[in-house]
């Protein structure tokens, strides 16, 4: 049993020794991020700029090209959310939103929408094994990643799915550390769900 216990550690530690440093960085930079963005603190978007550039290089090397081009989209949004919290904060509009039933089904049928287009074409036109999981993932944090950067509070939601949906997806892609990453993303999540839920009842109160 000792020896069995012994031999797992060991392959977590050659798995991870084997890690690019291009992972690393993406890893860091996202959990402080994501950290950041729980406590609605305006420098998560400037700090997961550098995920961004990170991951869009691993994806690349992982041929998960679908989470790659959403890479670019995360940039564009990180820009757009980094101004669109500054200025919301100087405002006076509530920092916090909840989304409505029509905003919900909006939400669920652009994820099914874009799983499907995005599924077909990296099925037909690239060289992932993946790409109906790719494409599903993809949608998922596009959709979240846009109520993000509007304070939805729902978008915590969308993240816990996604990231679990992450976890066995980069398992069967030899990205150890990044699933490991993602297994703490829940747990984050569900913080900043609880954190953002708490301010929406005092705004709302």
């Amino acid at each position: 049993m000792l020896l069995l216990e012994s031999s797992f550690f060991q392959l977590i530690v050659d798995q991870f020794k084997h890690t690019s440093w291009q992972e690393w960085l993406g890893v860091i930079s996202g959990f402080i991020c994501i950290y950041l963005a729980t406590k609605e603190n305006v420098l998560s978007w400037p700090i997961s700029i550098i995920s961004v550039i990170a991951y869009a290089w691993v994806f690349y090397d992982a041929n998960m090209y679908g989470d790659m081009a959403l890479q670019f989209y995360f940039l564009c949004s990180a820009l757009y959310g980094w101004y669109f919290w500054i200025n919301n904060k100087q405002s006076d509009d509530k920092p916090v939103t909840n989304l409505s039933a029509k905003g919900w089904w909006i939400a669920s049928g652009s994820v099914v929408v874009l799983s499907v287009i995005l599924g077909i074409y990296l099925d037909r036109c690239t060289d992932t094994n993946v790409p109906y999981e790719d494409g599903f993932c993809t949608a998922l944090s596009f959709v979240a990643q846009l109520m993000l950067t509007r304070k939805i509070l729902q978008n915590w939601i969308l993240w816990i799915i996604v990231d679990l949906c992450y976890i066995p997806l980069y398992i069967y892609k030899n990205l150890n550390l990044s699933a490991v990453f993602y297994a703490f993303l829940v747990a984050i999540a569900v913080k900043g769900y609880l954190d953002w839920r708490k301010t929406y009842r005092e705004q709302t109160n």
